[in-house]
Parts: C-alpha cells; structure tokens; sequence
C-alpha cells in the first residue's frame, strides 16, 4: 500500500532534504540541492524509480517490519529515530544529514536495544528522477555508483557484506543490544575524486548539538513552543544555505487532490513568503536568518522592475521552465510529475507590495543597513505607479484569464503607505511623499468602491466578481482597514460562511467553472485557516481563533510536519510537503495569540542606509 503524504518525515542539510517514511525507506532525496533531479523518486513512482530503506528484515506477529513502532525527532533536532519492535527484539534507525561542506552526506544509523534482529538494507539509486540506473563497482571499501555527473559513495561501519541483485544494492546483518552499524552515502561530481569519509558517530553528536544550539535562540514562549519550535526547525531546514534562500517545499507534484493534475513543483522561493517569513523569524529571534532572506530577496529582485518574478530559484535564478516526466506515474496515479514552475511568467503585481512590505519590516526590526535599498524600492514604487491599475494572475497563480484581483491591489496600496511611512518618518530621504500618498487614497478608494459588495457586505475576489478569497482575510493584518470595520467584520463572516468545509479554509471556490482554469478540486488551504485564526482574534473573537488553531495543530502529523492542503474528509494532508507557508502561518498565529504581536506587518521605520 503507497504511504500517505503524512507518513514521512524530514531530514537536510541546509541545501537538499530527503523525505523518511514510517517503514524506514528514504523515498525521495534530491542531489547536490533542493532543485537538483532526484536519485530516490518512489514517493512519484514505485521501488525502481529509487529508494532506500533499512528495517527489520520480515515481521513476526503484529508487530515487524512493515511499519514501525515508533519514531519522534530528537529534541529540538532535525535528526530522527525510528524504532521496531519485534518478536527478536528492539531496534533502532537514526537518520541525519549532516550539515555539509561541499559533498551531501546521509547517514543512518542502526542500533540494537533489546534482544537481536536482523536487519537488511536495500538501495536503489536511480538518478535523473528514476530513470537512470547507474553503473556500479567497488572502491576502497566503498560501493560507487556512478551515471553521467552523478556519483554515490556507499560504506558502512563496520563493514557488512553487500551484493547486487535486481539492480539493487542489498546487506543483511544481525544487530545485537548495545551493537551499532552506521551507513553513510555521500553523493559529489563523478569527475571529482572520492569525497572526504564523514564520521558518523562525530557527526551525530554535531548535528543534534548545532540543533538544539540554534532553537535555543527561540524567544517564543508560548502555548506549544515545542509545535513553534518544530515548525522553525523546518523552516530553517528549508532554507539553501548558500544564499539564503527558502524554498516553499523540498517536493514536487504532490498533489492537491488525489489522482487529480494540480501538480506543481515548489522547490523553488516565493517572494510573496517574503514578509511573513520575515515576520516569523524576527519575532522570534532568528537575525541571522531573517538578514540571509532579506539579503537572497535584494540579489533575486535586482534589475529591470517591470521584469519583477514571482519566483526564483534557491541561489536566485531566474529561469524556472517547467515540463513534465512522463516515466514517473506520480503520488498515487496523480499525474502529471511536473518538474519546474511556468507560474515564473505570470504577472502577479502583489509581491511588489510583498517586497516593499518586506524591506520596511527588515529595517525596522534594525536588521544591518544594506547600501541601495531605498533606490530599489523608489524603482520598484516607480513601476507600480502605473502597473498596479492592470489585471494579473494573483497570488494563487491562476492559469485562467487575468482579473483585477483584490488582494493585488490591496498589496499596491501597502507598498505605497509602506513608501509614504518612511518618507514621513525619515525627513532625510528623498522622494515625492504626495505623489505616493495619492497613489494610496486612489488605491484604496479604487477597492472600497470596485472589490466590495454592498449587499452581501463583503469583499470579494475580484472587480465586479461574487467569488470569495481567503486572501481577503489579510485586510486588517495589513492596515488596509481597522479590524472593527463592519466591512472587515462581513468580509471574514462572508469568508467562514462560504468557503469553509468541515472546519477548515478553502483559498477560493474551485468547482470546474472557478477561475483558475483547472479541472478536479483541492483541499482545504492550511495556511487560509491561520489565516482566519489571525482574523477572528483582531475582531474580537479570540476563543473562536484558539479553538481553531488548536484544531489547526492537530493535522500536524506525528513528528509536526504540515503540508501544503488538508483533506478533512479523507483525513489525510494534501500538496507538496512539508509546505514552508503552512509553517509560516502556524508561527504567526501563535504570535498573533500568545505572545502580544498581532501586527507584524511592518510600519516603515528609519532607513538611514538610503539617505543621500
């Protein structure tokens, strides 16, 4: 039976991540970095399309092999325990990725606990998303596989004996109480010479002390630190750290909706995630995170703002092209894999405001001054002086005509009052305050008037449109308007009343004849219900928005992990995983709850660095 997406759990090294599923298998890992093809792709296909898995070798009684009996990350850690109780005895597998140097390291671990049960290993590598078998040989106590410019170092220690069957790499041993055997598969260039050899057991100990070290800096102190905590663990475990880049998830094509074809790959960074990532890391103590974002997110934007992208790559590149792999049958028959994101093209004009809203809060929680910013965000505003009165796509990336949606233009008015803020706070800038401040009466007697329905009282998702958007939520989050507006109050009413399934969001209405030009439906949007979390408490229906976030954390599976969607039907999580904005979102919620940060959008600030 295929696992569901909430069987797995995450290991990385600050620049790829590789999912681990309740039955000890690594189903998906892709190398050098996020983005890279992957050498295990059964989590899209099947056992020949790559994967690796160490278990107990055959169940005995109700308890064996299959699944196991246990796991749990170790405490303030990336670095997971799987355990298997069996009829022989106890075991477990411990999974890491160390954080690297140059060459990507996975290391596993097993160790007897009781009694003793044999074990076996199988790996098979398939690079180039499964459709490659690489050639294999033995070297220096190692079993190499190589391909192309791929190459795969396998050892173990101490040493268990290997052989190759069904183009597969195969050990099986018995592990005693108190005996350990570590494996380390070390993927680098095929043309380079054999990697430095890791130390397991050395890099066990670093990587759970660097861990626990870094959440230590946490300043949240809260109701559910431990699910805060887990949810920035993953957030940092996202992040390429090279450039400092997060991406929105390590997968692709996980689907939004079982056997259906809303299928994308979000291994890539979103600059909307900018100032709620932003937001999420400062209030709760990360600097040096929340700096590496904001300098990777002043690398991707630089040049021409009319060419402006959604989306970048994790060391900021610009070309994403997308197609698909017609080999792979994808997560449960939903086809298609697609690999790379066409979304890169869409004109979706609220990450301007996005941006700008993202380099005001930098500034202002005192993050290091960086030399051209004010002159970038006078581009940017120059842009959309004119930009913002055109239809686009909007931040759900709809691939059915452009409209004028409200969100993006609600964002065109946060990137001006953001401008006017700074100039009125900042005399020693220089800039045409009436120019912006105008540009923000007209945004924002442009929505009153053409994005709200009178009659139903409510805002709607687009001019002239009755569809709702969860989107429409951020309006008082973002100062637009005062949560106790009575258009604020119907807007999230209207939202509850129409878009909730089952206790929980949906993004927009997405039958056959809705706007985003795609056949099948979704779940229900993770992220949209912290959304309304956030939104009940600012109106005063604050035990409304903690029964909802404690609803909201309980779809974290086992070891805290949430996906992109949430099937309440089904009961299982949906989309690509884990999803960086439903962390995001759980993170922000708590704050907006627990810990007196409501309004973490950002209010300008001085920004000295400009001046001149």
């Amino acid at each position: 039976m295929h696992p569901s997406i909430e069987d797995y759990a995450l290991i990385g090294d600050h620049q790829t991540a590789a999912l681990v599923g309740r039955d000890g298998s690594i189903d998906w890992l892709c190398l050098p970095r996020f983005d890279s093809a992957a050498c295990f792709a059964k989590l899209l296909g099947d056992e020949e399309n790559g994967h690796w898995r160490i278990a107990p070798k055959e169940a005995k009684g109700a308890k064996g092999a299959d699944v196991c009996t246990r796991r749990a990350y170790r405490t303030d850690s990336l670095v997971l325990d799987t355990e298997w109780e069996t009829e022989d005895g106890t075991v477990r597998v411990t999974d890491l990725m160390p954080q690297r140097d140059r060459a990507p390291d996975v290391i596993r671990i097993v160790e007897g606990l009781k009694g003793r049960v044999t074990m076996r290993s199988t790996l098979r590598l398939r690079f180039d998303y499964g459709s490659i078998v690489p050639w294999m040989r033995k070297s220096d106590g190692h079993r190499v596989a190589v391909a192309g410019p791929d190459s795969v170092w396998l050892r173990s220690e101490p040493e268990v004996r290997t052989w190759g069957k069904d183009f597969g790499t195969h050990s099986e041993f018995e592990i005693a109480e108190g005996e350990q055997v570590a494996f380390v598969l070390t993927w680098h260039p095929s043309h380079e010479p054999r990697p430095a050899r890791v130390d397991p057991y050395e890099a066990l100990a670093e990587s759970v002390s660097d861990w626990q070290a870094w959440a230590a800096r946490c300043r949240y102190g809260g109701p559910h630190r431990d699910t805060v905590v887990r949810s920035l663990i993953t957030l940092k475990a996202l992040t390429y750290a090279p450039s400092g880049g997060i991406v929105a998830a390590p997968t692709t094509s996980l689907p939004e909706e079982i056997g259906g074809v809303r299928n994308w790959d979000y291994r890539h960074c979103w600059l909307r995630d900018s100032t709620l990532t932003l937001g999420a890391l400062l209030a709760c103590g990360f600097q040096e995170e929340a700096a590496a974002w904001r300098d990777w997110l002043l690398r991707a934007v630089a040049g021409d703002p009319a060419e402006l992208q959604i989306m970048y790559s994790v060391a900021g590149e610009r070309r994403i092209p997308e197609f698909e792999l017609a080999w792979l049958p994808g997560f449960r028959g939903s086809a298609p894999v697609r690999i790379g994101n066409d979304a890169v093209r869409q004109s979706q004009l609220d990450v301007y405001g996005e941006v700008i809203d993202s380099l005001s809060l930098a500034q202002q929680a005192g993050l290091p001054a960086k030399p051209h910013v004010w002159r970038l965000r006078q581009a940017l505003m120059d842009f959309l002086w004119s930009a913002w009165r055109e239809p686009d796509e909007g931040l759900w990336e709809v691939r059915g005509p452009r409209r004028h949606f409200v969100h993006s233009k609600v964002m065109a008015w946060v990137a001006a009052d953001r401008t006017v803020r700074a100039l009125e706070e900042n005399p020693g800038l220089s800039g045409d305050v009436d120019r912006w401040r105008a540009m923000r009466d007209e945004v924002h007697r442009e929505v009153c008037e053409r994005g709200y329905d009178p009659e139903r009282n409510t805002f709607t998702q687009s001019y002239g449109s009755r569809e709702l958007d969860a989107a429409l939520l951020l309006i008082p989050r973002l100062g637009f308007l005062p949560p106790d507006d009575p258009r604020v109050i119907g807007t999230v009413d209207a939202v509850r009343a129409e878009l909730m399934r089952d206790g929980l969001v949906r993004r927009y209405d997405s039958d056959p004849t809705a706007i985003d030009g795609l056949p099948g439906n979704e779940g229900s949007f993770i992220v949209c219900s912290f959304w309304l979390a956030d939104a009940l408490h600012l109106t005063g229906r604050t035990k409304e928005a903690l029964d909802l976030f404690e609803r909201l954390v309980s779809l974290c599976n086992d070891v805290g992990l949430l996906a992109e969607e949430y099937d309440p039907v089904a009961g299982h999580q949906l989309g690509n995983f884990p999803q960086a904005f439903s962390h995001i979102g759980l993170v922000g919620t708590a704050l907006t709850l627990f810990d007196g940060e409501g309004d973490r959008s950002g209010a300008g600030g001085s920004e000295e660095e400009g001046a001149g």
